[in-house]
Parts: structure tokens; C-alpha cells; sequence
């Protein structure tokens, strides 16, 4: 499935380098020698996670039926309109910063606010595409890559 949902992803105009380039951003302050590499591999880890597939497959797939017109109206209206009070587009995507604890949440709260790079530009919704549920999927896919790799760095308290 994994395989499915990076090529899903690549056909909504998402690739995971790009999504590892915000990794990239929000964390290359905490670490002098952070390689773009490391931050596609975490994202790498963490589109391999069941939960965060399926997430993925939800949310693409509702994207793409507004973009269709196939939703039932009122949700049609709401979501092909990315309606700001709607807010089940950040809790699908706040079951993939759970994965990695509260600094999943933090991290996916600081980029839904700022939006950086590919999130940004999925933001504006431009030639008719609905990316209502990929903005934030993105937003917390990073979020959740950047936890995974503080995690990893963070030194061992086993000798405290």
C-alpha cells in the first residue's frame, strides 16, 4: 500500500522529497548537521505506517470527490470551499501526529499556522484542485517526520 500512497500523493502534485523539505526547515535550528537524506527517511518511516495510509487514502479520497462535485451537500460546499470552521481535515491529520506525542502536535500546530513551502502552496487551492485534507495530511506527515527525528537524536537519559 505504501507504494500506492506516494504515487497517490505524486498525482496530487506531492512528493515526499518536498514534504521532507519542511522537515528540513523547522528543525534544521535544533541540529548543525541535519541532511536533507535523514529528513526523507523519517518521512519515508512514517508514510510506511498503516494508520498513516489510511489517513492518507481518507483524506485524498474526499479531496478528490469535491473536486468531482460527488459529495453531499452541505459537506460538498464545506470542503470544496476548505471552510475554516470545518476542522475534521486537521483531526484526520492530527492521527498522524499522534504518533510521536505532543511534539507531533506542536510541530503540526506551528506549520498549519505558517504553512510553509509545499503546504502553503497547496493551501491556495489554485487551477480548481481541492486540497482541503492534503494541506494538513502534509503539514502533519512533516510534523510527524520532524518528532521522529528529535526522538532519535535526543540523547539517552539511561546514564542519568
Amino acid at each position: 500500500m505504501y507504494k500506492s500512497v506516494v504515487k497517490m500523493l505524486a498525482d496530487r502534485g506531492v512528493t515526499l522529497t518536498e514534504i521532507a523539505e519542511v522537515v528540513y526547515e523547522i528543525q534544521k535550528g535544533y541540529y548543525e548537521s541535519l541532511p536533507l537524506e535523514e529528513c526523507l527517511e523519517s518521512v519515508e518511516a512514517v508514510v510506511k505506517k498503516r494508520e498513516v495510509q489510511n489517513a492518507i487514502l481518507t483524506g485524498l479520497a474526499l479531496d478528490m470527490l469535491a473536486e468531482q462535485g460527488k459529495l453531499p451537500e452541505p459537506l460538498q460546499s464545506i470542503v470544496s470551499g476548505d471552510d475554516f470552521l470545518f476542522g475534521v481535515d486537521e483531526i484526520v491529520a492530527l492521527s498522524i501526529t499522534n504518533i510521536y506525542g505532543s511534539i507531533g502536535l506542536t510541530n503540526f500546530g506551528y506549520l498549519d499556522k505558517t504553512k510553509p513551502l509545499v503546504i502553503g502552496r497547496l493551501n491556495t487551492h489554485k487551477n480548481g484542485g481541492c486540497h482541503t485534507f492534503l494541506d494538513d495530511l502534509v503539514a502533519a506527515i512533516a510534523a510527524a517526520a520532524a518528532s521522529r527525528i528529535a526522538h532519535a537524536r535526543r540523547p539517552s537519559n539511561e546514564e542519568d
